[in-house]
């Protein structure tokens, strides 16, 4: 427990923030599953719906949920995957 008031107000923000966050991370995961499942199935609707993954990703990357590398790799794997399916 933080001693002080500010300690206490910056505990807070973390909190918010962590839950932020965590939010983003996991609507990143899911997309990029249904994704996975959409290409496993060969399914051709993929083509349309990754670009939105890769939307989510860049914004992620933007906003500092996940480093500008970690949301390249992300990217170029899944893009990849996708140039494959033909």
């Amino acid at each position: 427990m933080p001693n002080k008031q500010s300690a206490a107000k910056e505990l807070r923000k973390a909190v918010k923030r962590n839950a932020a966050n965590k939010k983003v991370a996991d609507k990143i995961k899911n997309l990029v599953k249904i994704n996975l499942k959409q290409l496993k199935a060969s399914d051709k609707a993929v083509k349309e719906s990754y670009t939105k993954t890769i939307k989510a990703i860049d914004k992620a990357a933007k906003k500092g949920v996940i480093k500008k590398n970690t949301a390249s790799r992300k990217k170029s794997r899944l893009m990849k995957k996708v140039a494959a399916l033909k």
